[in-house]
């Protein structure tokens, strides 16, 4: 029957800790697992746990270059804007968003492109270039 009494743990799942320098009896004794002589015999000697280490970080791949934590801007083209919004309209990344122009409303947006702006909108919170810029001010 199976009780709380007679519950034990199965064998070979409990190991005994290793005691180390108490006689020759306990199979740990003189040398206490540290063989003969050299650095690591002795006492006080602590930090030798990174020997070695320069040759495991150069066989380590590393990740080259550098990853900035601002967020690239979502490019939109002036050619989608002239096909997708009719005069009067306001450009948003929220607007962009369902229209499924860009991938995600909270990320910044940016209009790029060479062509000309056929239709008269206004923008909020979107990034523009100089070319695009100049168009609008018109």
């Amino acid at each position: 029957m199976l009780s709380l009494n007679t519950i034990k743990k199965s064998k070979g799942s409990l190991k005994k800790n290793k005691r180390v320098g108490r006689g020759n009896a306990s199979g740990h004794g003189t040398y206490s697992t540290r063989g003969q002589k050299g650095q690591k015999s002795r006492s006080g000697v602590s930090g030798l746990k990174r020997l070695g280490l320069k040759k495991q970080l150069l066989q380590i791949p590393k990740v080259r270059g550098f990853k900035s934590l601002n967020p690239k801007n979502q490019v939109v083209s002036v050619k989608t804007i002239n096909s997708f919004f009719k005069d009067g309209e306001t450009v948003t990344p929220t607007a962009l968003f369902e229209k499924k122009l860009i991938a995600s409303a909270s990320l910044p947006v940016k209009i790029l492109g060479k062509e000309k702006l056929t239709v008269k909108v206004k923008l909020e919170k979107i990034k523009t270039s100089e070319s695009v810029k100049t168009q609008f001010e018109k």
